[in-house]
């Protein structure tokens, strides 16, 4: 169906400027025709008097006017100039206006038709008078004797109809300028049609706003953190994604390494940046292979609980465990009563009583905090469980005040996802991991160390920036989170997490309680006895 105004903005922009082309065009081919019709003009005005002026000027001219036959002489002069000028006439006449010499010779000897007083004044007069041809543009100059008298004038001129036809001739031209104009111009704008068109998508104006609109609202509402990168660079970074990579709302904004570098897609790749666990997806851009579109989801607080939950789940698998071994250890004292070998039953319990008695009282001892005494003697009984060697070193010590420097669930997250992971990687040939905490209020410092290979910087670097792991089927499963875990909580405290291969592979975390702290401590402590003395 036929439009009067086209739908696309496309369309719009073209059909515009296609009338801003043709006005443009007209109005320049309308002044190009009229500054002809001037040109011409004024070039036959500069024509009519040069003519005039010369014949004037001439001796033979005035001696002719001055001879007893003027018309003989100057007739066959004037008619070979007129010729040879193209003009329409030249009339030569005496001062009281009777022609000499006319393109007509029967008007010879007749008066002359035009103004001749502004000549016989001396001056040079040039006019628009309708004469015996008609409309003509006219010069009239005065003839002078040898002693300065005027004898006579000379008027030539061209008619208004041979400068209408000399003006007209040029019109075909300028149509035919303008024409090469409106097409080249059209040309142009349809070409430049074609490309808004693949640009826009072939929408109108009122669309493309409501679509602007509609997209900046559900950016700005959006939940979810949303970039688009070009070249390496942030082209779009909605509210939410300046919120999780730290950046303000209207400020400059530098993307982390792992949005900007490589070119493959993700799907819910975790990484750990800034204290937060990210969820992040990568999707190239069809149309365009240096951008791509990468969504940002926060799951710190779900990393957290799972971390948590995680060690609390593998802490009641080992109580299970326990129960059951517990139950079988039981049943075997109960059948040894029953077959009269009582004293066997108590030396096996007892036995078995005094080494879970020491190892409990080992753990309270040097842990004084519960929740982590008791994740230690889970993950012991869920080693055993395993087969590996898990031991407290001699050096570990973690006081009442030592959980300062931590919460509860930090701790839990620290010690749980290091042991887990040093049970995964010790070598099944000689499985073993060791333990130390140390802490008090100024220091904290967690060592475990396995019997496994280990990893280098590079891969122990991975391991920290993001849900790496090392175990088939990698993010895909939930894994790789623990170190991660860790290492944002050691992140978030200005601690360091370190890893080295020396007698065995092993990651150290070491928090310090900042030093501002404990001035502040020891000035109030100062304060609180010069208050003691003033009392």
């Amino acid at each position: 169906m036929y439009r009067a105004i086209p739908r696309t903005l496309a369309g719009q922009a073209v059909a515009w400027l296609l009338m801003l082309v043709a006005v443009i065009v007209v109005a320049g081919s309308v002044l190009a025709a009229i500054d002809a019709r001037v040109d011409g003009d004024r070039a036959a005005r500069g024509e009519v008097t040069a003519i005039a002026v010369s014949l004037a000027d001439s001796p033979s001219t005035s001696r002719a006017l001055m001879s007893s036959d003027p018309a003989a002489t100057l007739q066959p002069v004037t008619e070979q100039v007129r010729k040879a000028t193209d003009i329409a006439f030249i009339t030569i006449m005496g001062t009281d206006g009777t022609r000499y010499t006319h393109t007509n010779p029967g008007l010879i000897g007749q008066k002359y038709i035009g103004s001749t007083a502004e000549a016989l004044r001396g001056e040079v007069h040039t006019e628009t008078y309708t004469g015996t041809l008609g409309p003509s543009v006219r010069t009239v100059a005065p003839v002078r004797a040898p002693d300065g008298r005027i004898v006579g004038l000379v008027a030539a001129g061209i008619t208004q109809q041979s400068l209408t036809a000399a003006w007209r001739a040029q019109l075909p031209l300028i149509a035919a300028i303008a024409l090469a104009a409106l097409v080249t111009a059209g040309l142009g704008l349809w070409l430049i049609r074609r490309r808004l068109l693949r640009q826009t998508g072939g929408l109108a104006p009122s669309e493309l706003r409501l679509m602007y609109e509609h997209h900046d609202a559900v950016l700005h509402a959006v939940r979810e953190g949303l970039v688009v990168t070009e070249r390496g660079q942030p082209a779009l970074v909605n509210d939410e994604a300046r919120r999780l990579l730290g950046a303000g709302h209207n400020g400059e904004i530098e993307l982390p390494t792992f949005l900007v570098t490589g070119d493959e897609p993700l799907v819910d790749v975790l990484y750990a940046e800034q204290g937060r666990t990210l969820v992040v997806s990568r999707s190239p851009v069809p149309t365009d292979a240096t951008a791509a579109v990468v969504t940002i989801r926060d799951r710190t607080e779900l990393a957290d609980a799972m971390g948590e939950l995680d060690s609390m789940t593998r802490f009641a698998e080992a109580l299970r465990s326990q129960l059951h071994e517990s139950a079988n250890r039981l049943h075997t004292v109960v059948a040894m009563i029953e077959t009269g070998r009582s004293a066997e039953a108590a030396l096996m319990a007892t036995t078995e009583m005094q080494l879970s008695q020491r190892l409990i009282d080992r753990m309270t001892e040097t842990v004084a905090e519960p929740a982590l005494a008791a994740l230690l003697l889970g993950k012991s009984a869920q080693a055993a469980e395993r087969g590996i060697s898990l031991m407290l070193t001699e050096d570990s010590q973690f006081g009442d005040d030592a959980i300062e420097l931590l919460t509860v669930g930090e701790m839990i997250t620290v010690v749980g996802n290091l042991i887990d992971n040093a049970l995964d990687a010790c070598d099944p040939a000689d499985p073993w991991v060791e333990v130390t905490v140390v802490g008090d209020p100024a220091r904290l410092e967690v060592v475990v160390a396995d019997s496994g290979p280990g990893m280098d910087p590079g891969e122990f670097d991975r391991a920290q920036a993001r849900g790496y792991s090392t175990k088939a089927g990698g993010d895909a499963l939930g894994r790789g989170l623990g170190l991660a875990l860790v290492a944002q909580v050691v992140d978030r405290h200005h601690g360091t997490l370190r890893a080295e291969n020396t007698y065995a592979s092993v990651v150290t975390v070491l928090l310090s309680a900042p030093e501002r702290s404990g001035r502040a401590d020891v000035a109030d402590a100062d304060a609180a006895i010069e208050g003691d003395g003033d009392r």
